[in-house]
């Protein structure tokens, strides 16, 4: 069972070097670990298990390169709704758009805020238009990522 949000969990230097490891490579074995932080593959075991448990590992996943598959565009779109109630359909109606990877509910300007991931830019068209059919949105602002600078997770 996972923690609420609002709970911390104490990470120590021999968590946080498993949760390093992990982030470089999520397939490590537990043996690598082990050597690594110095501990036995159990004790090792038991820790990742008590950090999923307490929600501080989430997934292991393996992470697609989207331009290797064909999404070279990235694009960031600022999603204006008539009303902040339609947030909760927004939300649904974009869960269907494959191509959107992230949606925050925001302050300032935006009342959503997408990461949408193009194959080209008539390809974002297409989306553009999904997008601004939606019930509620009233406009869309739209930025093109020219270089991602920084790829990285949170380093505790």
């Amino acid at each position: 069972m996972k923690n609420s949000d609002n709970t911390s969990y104490q990470l120590d230097s021999i968590d946080k070097e498993i949760i390093y490891m992990l982030m470089d490579n999520s397939k490590t074995s537990l043996a690598h670990i082990s050597k690594g932080v110095g501990i036995s593959t159990t004790a090792v075991h038991q820790r990742i298990k008590k950090l999923e448990q307490a929600g501080v590992i989430e997934n292991s996943i393996s992470f697609l390169n989207p331009k290797k598959i064909g999404y070279k565009v990235i694009s960031y779109i600022g999603v204006f709704l008539d009303k902040p109630s339609h947030y909760p359909d927004m939300v649904k109606a974009l869960k269907e758009i494959n191509e959107v990877v992230e949606a925050h509910y925001t302050t300032g300007n935006y009342t959503i805020f997408l990461k949408v991931l193009c194959k080209d830019n008539d390809h974002l068209m297409q989306i553009l238009s999904k997008l601004q059919k939606l019930k509620g949105v009233t406009r869309t602002e739209t930025f093109i990522s020219l270089e991602q600078g920084i790829y990285r997770q949170l380093k505790v």
